[in-house]
């Protein structure tokens, strides 16, 4: 599938930006200690991830533990550290930018929540709510179709467990729409014909998904999309928690 935009510029700037930034720094190696060299770069890993997903942000914290042992550690524009010292700093480097990496991107989840009204928010934590109470998937299912039905104002919304049958036009995380793997237009083209999928997974394998049908001509902004979308990953982590539901 392709990725959006921002995310594929992100993971541009992923793979460059630590190359670049560790080129510039080159003059100062022998200057500053490595670990002043390597919190730069873990600047880097931040603004990265804030900028795209996680995959960007995990790239770029490999990225720069990479070219922090090539052009910074010694020897010098070789991929090995003989100095105990660079070696700690090269393996903190790559634990702490992934770790903030993860932090930016959640950090980044959270500010999209921010943005719309309480009333939206209230319906996130419902499920979670419920999931503690009941041991119905169905239950989960309905209240959270019915949330997706009154903030994408749809027609209608269904849910399908276990396997993914067809390729209908998808509803991916940050808000845009996909359409056999290509960014969709949504707000000059309006929805795909059909219906629209919101994958929902949970511990790394697919649960099911929501089926939407669209209201034509009514197009929630983008960020009451990915609201949506939130929904549903913890539709997936309550479908988890109340059992499982692959063999339906």
């Amino acid at each position: 599938m392709a990725y959006p935009l921002r995310d594929r510029v992100a993971l541009i700037a992923a793979l460059a930006a630590p190359l670049l930034v560790a080129l510039v720094l080159v003059p100062f190696r022998t200057g500053l200690p490595g670990t002043n060299l390597a919190l730069i770069l873990v600047v880097v890993v931040v603004a990265v991830s804030a900028l795209g997903n996680r995959a960007a942000g995990v790239l770029a914290a490999l990225s720069s533990a990479v070219w922090f042992d090539f052009f910074l550690a010694r020897p010098f524009e070789r991929f090995t550290v003989t100095d105990p010292n660079d070696i700690t700093t090269a393996v903190l480097l790559l634990a702490v930018g992934l770790a903030v990496s993860l932090l930016a991107v959640r950090a980044r989840r959270l500010r999209v929540l921010t943005v719309v009204d309480s009333g939206l928010l209230a319906r996130i934590h419902d499920t979670a709510a419920l999931a503690r109470s009941t041991g119905s998937p169905d239950a989960v299912v309905d209240q959270v179709s019915r949330h997706l039905v009154e903030i994408l104002r749809l027609r209608g919304c269904r849910f399908e467990y276990g396997t993914l049958l067809g390729h209908p036009a998808r509803l991916l995380q940050d808000g845009t729409v996909a359409v056999d793997g290509r960014p969709w237009e949504l707000e000059r083209l309006g929805w795909p014909d059909g219906e629209t999928e919101i994958r929902v997974s949970g511990h790394g394998r697919y649960l099911g998904r929501f089926m939407l049908r669209p209201s034509p001509g009514l197009i929630p902004t983008r960020q009451v999309r990915q609201v949506a979308v939130t929904l549903a990953d913890d539709a997936g982590t309550a479908l988890d928690t109340v059992g499982p539901v692959l063999d339906r």
